[in-house]
């Protein structure tokens, strides 16, 4: 028996379980630009099914579902408009989420989680034993997944960026490098933050064009160097801050010692190396991180870490922890210095 008003917890649960539908509805949603359309008004499904491509009494069916969890409002006409968390989905939004709601919902990425139960007996990556390739060799042969996920990153980062520039000094820092930068979203926003500050963007070759198209956008072109390789050959030298944002979570500790040995050898000795990440909390809390782990387990093969699983990575690459300074956004800046 539940109290009156009380939710029974079967409810809940099937709520939960049910949840892979209001994902995929959002993302068709999304694809469809309905966001865009009802930016320009509330509208019934018959009016803006032509503009979306789609069939009307189906695009009537998906808008109340979503108007039932939230994402959108209908009127007693049948009218819909978007909420507080609709607006969110809009692509030029601040802090949009629509290009995440496009990502999660391509199949490559579904079809992956639809064998999480495989991966969870073996062990084994799912994303490579489904494809045959890691996710890295697969956005390389798929530019229009490359160009999502890419998008999907920019998004989280500006989303982010606030909270860690927020809580975090990067005044006493001369040059930073943003090591595995992508398309340089994150430094483009400290260097905008820090006048005085000098940017070198690191990561592979096919990320140029991209990222200095984006550092012109952002106004600090003049400001921030470019330079191609892999961080597991080596980074460049000449930064006293080395940030990796979102890169050590994709990788096993044996990768993620080679990519931290790489910045070791490139840092100065008074240098300080930056990891902005996620931190695995206590029991029974930190649902957004132990779902990315899960995420990472999945996609790319790697993990979360606790902090003090930070400091061991630390340890075998020539570093030593010297603290943690959360962020409003859910991620942390995990500062090191070289040991030794």
């Amino acid at each position: 028996m539940t109290a009156a008003g009380e939710i029974a917890p079967a409810v809940t649960l099937r709520r939960l379980l049910n949840g892979y539908q209001v994902s995929q509805a959002i993302h068709a949603a999304v694809v469809l630009e309905i966001p865009e359309l009802l930016a320009q008004g509330a509208r019934a499904a018959d009016e803006l099914a032509p503009a979306a491509g789609a069939d009307p009494d189906a695009l009537h069916r998906l808008l109340r579902a979503l108007a039932a969890v939230g994402v959108l409002d209908e009127d007693e006409g049948g009218r819909f408009s978007l909420t507080a968390l609709g607006d969110c989905l809009r692509r030029e939004a601040p802090g949009s989420l629509a290009p995440w709601a496009v990502y999660v919902g391509r199949p490559h990425h579904w079809t992956t989680w639809g064998q999480f139960l495989e991966g969870v007996r073996t062990g084994e990556n799912v994303f490579k034993s489904l494809h045959g390739v890691d996710v890295w060799e697969y956005r390389a042969e798929h530019a229009e997944d490359r160009e999502v996920f890419d998008a999907a990153m920019v998004a989280l980062t500006r989303h982010t960026n606030a909270a860690v520039l927020e809580a975090y000094d990067f005044g006493r820092f001369g040059t930073l490098v943003d090591v595995g930068g992508g398309l340089g979203t994150f430094v483009a926003g400290v260097l905008a933050a820090y006048p005085s500050l000098e940017g070198i963007l690191f990561d592979q070759a096919h990320v140029r064009g991209g990222a200095e198209e984006l550092l012109r956008a952002a106004g600090v072109a003049d400001r921030c160097t470019v330079i191609t390789g892999s961080f597991f050959d080596g980074v460049p030298e000449g930064g006293d801050a080395y940030v990796l944002k979102s890169i050590l979570h994709d990788w096993e500790d044996e990768e993620a010692i080679t990519i931290l040995g790489a910045c070791r050898r490139a840092i100065v000795a008074d240098g300080r190396l930056l990891v902005v990440e996620r931190i695995v909390g206590p029991p029974n809390e930190g649902a957004d991180t132990k779902f990315s782990d899960l995420n990472m387990f999945v996609m790319p093969g790697g993990r979360e870490r606790t902090l003090q699983e930070f400091a061991s990575l630390f340890e075998a690459a020539g570093f030593r922890l010297e603290g943690e300074t959360p962020t409003a956004s859910g991620f942390s800046v995990v500062a090191a210095i070289p040991s030794g």
